[in-house]
């Protein structure tokens, strides 16, 4: 299991292969009944088996984020089937479509408060180099295609795929805002105004780190400004400390979310830990 969404009475969890439901009440920690399938989900892994979720504010649909099989479809087309792409699924019936495509990884998904937005970030593609290409937050737009596997960014075009489809690169479109190369950002949660001024309005976002740079990247929270529904400014640090100065690696964090408190809750997957964050007083 991975992603989690909860609607009025219904906990929604996204499996490897499936997205189950369960009954739900207020208080409740553990199932009260067996899982109920709600649709199957591609689960052939060869590479990303993580299912990110997150449901529309009135609970309609579902989104679930699909990474890709490969890296850049070494593994061949085939095995690409309905992955590299954001699902909406009719909550009641299962039903689904593509709701946009070509994004590599869409590690975590959240819906800006106040509006229908969908937002995701994206762990791209690797063996480009230490500079590329970055992973991203984007705001996910109905029917658009995010140039998985033909390009990157747009339409920079990835000469190591083959063959090119033209059409596929000219439709491209580039996500809204690059948070650097290789940093595998799994964890997206907008904020609210308890955190204080600062760090009022914008998105929060666990940075798991790098495999594959001399010099390391991510291992950290991070927040993303907000003004006017879109990412403005640089990204702050909010959490730090998993990698210390002398190069051991100490936490990883993955998914954060914001509790009914408004403090930012924070999972670490290297120490098995979950951590509660609030505003110093």
């Amino acid at each position: 299991p991975y992603g989690l969404a909860l609607i009025n009475d219904q906990l929604y969890v996204a499996n490897q292969d499936a997205v189950v439901q369960f009954d739900y009440q207020p208080g409740q920690t553990t199932a009260s009944g067996p899982a109920r399938k709600l649709t199957d989900l591609p689960h052939t892994v060869n590479h990303h088996w993580t299912k990110s979720m997150t449901a529309s504010p009135d609970g309609q649909f579902l989104y679930v984020g699909i990474g890709s099989n490969s890296n850049i479809t070494e593994n061949g087309l085939e095995v690409e089937a309905d992955r590299a792409r954001v699902w909406e699924i009719d909550a009641k019936s299962g039903a689904h479509r593509p709701y946009a495509t070509g994004l590599r990884n869409p590690t975590a998904l959240d819906i800006l408060p106040g509006t229908d937005q969908l937002w995701a970030v994206a762990n791209e593609r690797d063996e480009l180099g230490p500079r590329l290409v970055p992973d991203y937050l984007t705001s996910v737009q109905d029917g658009e295609f995010y140039g998985w596997p033909y390009s990157y960014w747009g339409q920079n075009v990835d000469p190591r795929v083959k063959p090119q489809q033209p059409d596929m690169v000219a439709a491209a479109i580039a996500p809204d805002y690059s948070l650097g190369s290789h940093k595998a950002p799994l964890g997206l949660a907008f904020s609210t105004a308890t955190m204080g001024d600062k760090f009022s309005e914008g998105a929060f976002i666990g940075e798991h780190g790098s495999w594959n740079r001399s010099d390391p990247a991510g291992y950290k929270v991070v927040f993303v400004p907000f003004s006017n529904g879109k990412p403005a400014g640089d990204p702050l640090d909010f959490v730090t400390g998993f990698q210390g100065e002398d190069g051991k690696t100490r936490g990883r964090p993955v998914g954060v979310t914001v509790d009914p408190e408004g403090a930012l809750i924070v999972a670490d997957d290297l120490s098995n830990t979950i951590w509660r964050v609030t505003p110093t007083q």
